[in-house]
């Protein structure tokens, strides 16, 4: 069998001759640190909106969600059981999916390449902007990275190897990562691609185990599909319906999709990356099976982004996947050359991506200034804490007994606030969101409650077709260091005059069920 490395400028890139810092026990300890650190910030941070939300999930564990695969909301209970319903306890495993990442994107990088790239690799990992600053944060992205980084480390074993059984890790791998995110679809396609591309990698056609792997895959995806279509596939419509939306093509979407990738990948990184990527295009012409597994399995899905970009916004977390061939990329480029200038541009990029991460996951705990107000991205796990004692008190003067939201990041940061009150948090609108919880208390919706909203998503003209009575009882302001971030109503709602839960009108106030 061919050595897939083959085709590798080696240069003296020997293991004797790694530099201190590149040495594996360096690399070891420096992801403890990190990891030591990124637990203390995800205990001490508070939450944002989509954690609150999720944080609901692993409350109630189920086979799939609304908006995406039941794994983050698996993740928050495993976390929850072992730290309790903490910020730490919902972020606990996503934190450490980062240093299990860094193991497997090393082991990865030794296989297809060498030692050098595989120190390379990690520390560019850890010094990206979207692993530095959300680090600590647990959204389904977390998982999804994880086991698209494990599927690939699998290939990589696989194609050394050259022993068919661990297609049946990769099948593994590969189910969870849909478990994870449906943008896993995506690596299933860059795996047959390339499959069908690599002349050598044809061969596994004719073995069983590919194609027991593949069912193992869809297999550990069954929860979802069952889960849909007992909710009249809810989620696949939410989803794969906005992948085929398409409003009129713009290249606006493009430039800035193109700048969020360099921004979070870190610009030191990303543009060796770039060239990273040029340099095994050209050693894929050429037979080099590193080079075609690194690059096939990425392609349909930044395919699909590019081509999303064209008519709508990708979301800056989208690409992330994409970051774990990113950073190889970049280490196989910088560690193929000979001058000094890239030398320094490796130190660089991981001295200005640990220096900004580190110091922005402070700021996330204890903010440093508040004068940026919501243009901070940390605005988001400000100011709550205050917001809820504020609703607390109001509820016990009103007399209120349960409190009720139409958004669903308003629903998860109150029903985290009040974890600890008899006050439930009842979602009135996107019912669908909340399947897995019980029912709320029928009898309590027909007494007095308080209903807080967001000024920006405030529904009040809607609910007075609900409630015989809904009045403005107080303005509360969020803030960070005294700077107000958004002013939140509350309202005294009683005498329902209808299902408080069921929707006025579809077409103006989303149930969340598709037509």
């Amino acid at each position: 069998m061919s050595d897939p490395r083959a085709g590798v400028a080696a240069r003296g890139h020997g293991v004797d001759e790694l530099p201190v810092w590149l040495a594996p026990r360096s690399l070891l300890g420096l992801v403890a640190l990190l990891t030591m650190f990124r637990l203390w910030g995800a205990a001490s941070a508070g939450l944002a909106e989509d954690e609150a939300y999720y944080r609901l999930w692993g409350l109630f564990p189920a086979g799939g969600y609304y908006d995406h695969p039941p794994m983050v909301g698996w993740w928050i209970w495993l976390g929850q059981a072992i730290a309790g319903d903490t910020a730490l306890g919902l972020r606990l495993v996503g934190v450490l999916s980062v240093a299990v990442g860094s193991l497997a994107l090393w082991r990865t990088a030794d296989i297809l390449f060498d030692r050098r790239v595989a120190g390379l690799s990690v520390l560019f990992l850890n010094a990206t902007l979207l692993v530095g600053i959300g680090g600590i944060l647990i959204t389904p992205d977390a998982p999804s990275v994880l086991f698209w980084g494990l599927t690939i480390w699998a290939l990589a074993e696989l194609q050394i190897s050259g022993r068919a059984y661990w297609w049946l890790a990769v099948g593994a791998f590969a189910g969870c990562g849909l478990l994870s995110k449906y943008s896993a679809l995506f690596l299933g396609a860059g795996i047959v691609l390339w499959l069908v591309a690599v002349p050598s990698a044809r061969r596994w056609f004719s073995c069983w185990q590919l194609w027991l792997g593949g069912a193992l895959a869809i297999a550990l995806f069954t929860p979802v599909i069952l889960w849909n279509h007992a909710y009249d596939w809810a989620s696949f419509y939410k989803q794969f319906g906005r992948a085929g939306r398409v409003d009129g093509l713009s290249f606006k979407y493009v430039f800035e999709f193109v700048g969020a990738v360099f921004g979070l990948l870190n610009p030191l990184i990303a543009v060796p990356a770039a060239a990273g990527s040029v340099m095994l295009m050209r050693r894929l012409r050429q037979g080099n099976e590193a080079a075609g597994l690194l690059l096939l399995t990425s392609l349909p899905f930044l395919f699909y982004l590019l081509i999303h970009s064209l008519h709508s916004r990708v979301e800056g977390n989208w690409p992330a996947p994409l970051f774990l061939a990113a950073c190889v990329m970049s280490a196989v480029f910088i560690g193929d050359q000979t001058q000094r200038i890239w030398r320094g541009v490796a130190i660089g990029a991981v001295v200005f991506g640990l220096a900004l991460g580190i110091v922005v996951q402070i700021h996330a705990v204890n903010a440093f200034t508040g004068r940026l107000a919501r243009q901070d991205p940390t605005s988001q796990l400000r100011g709550w804490p205050e917001v809820v004692g504020d609703v607390e008190r109001i509820a016990a003067q009103e007399g209120a007994v349960y409190v009720a939201v139409t958004s669903y990041g308003m629903a998860g940061q109150l029903a985290y606030g009040l974890r600890q009150n008899d006050l439930p948090v009842v979602p009135l609108t996107e019912r669908i969101r909340y399947v897995m919880m019980p029912g709320p208390d029928r009898e309590r919706l027909a007494a007095t409650g308080l209903y807080v909203a967001e000024a920006r998503r405030d529904e009040r003209v809607k609910l007075e077709a609900t409630y015989g009575e809904v009045a403005p009882v107080a303005t509360l302001t969020r803030k960070v260091l005294g700077t107000p971030l958004e002013s939140i109503a509350v309202y005294r709602v009683s005498g329902p005059l209808r299902d408080p839960l069921e929707p006025i009108d579809p077409q103006t106030w989303l149930s969340g069920t598709p037509p």
